[in-house]
């Protein structure tokens, strides 16, 4: 049985499609700098890393003084990790492969 998001509508659909047609860092760079702010991509990259450093069993105090991101942000981010689509484990398990 698939996954069944409750965000799931057509122009998010092709958003993800034009992602997974990027093929390498480069091409990433170029799509995320024309559709992101840079505080954005900042964000989003911020957001990775807390997960993984969560993953990795650091402390909120660890966690937000190598991030700089806020205990609010670290609990939300957590949350998703207990409770959420598994989207960051898949991630993080396939970067952990490579």
């Amino acid at each position: 049985m698939g996954y069944e998001s409750k965000f799931k509508r057509g122009d998010i659909d092709e958003l993800f499609k034009a992602i997974l047609s990027l093929e390498n860092e480069e091409e990433c760079y170029r799509f995320f700098e024309d559709i992101c702010t840079v505080n954005e991509i900042h964000s989003i990259a911020q957001r990775l890393r807390v997960a993984k450093l969560l993953s990795e069993k650091k402390t909120y105090s660890d966690i937000e003084a190598e991030t700089m991101a806020s205990t609010a942000t670290i609990s939300r981010i957590n949350k998703c990790l207990v409770y959420g689509a598994e989207g960051y484990k898949i991630v993080l398990d396939r970067i952990k492969e490579k």
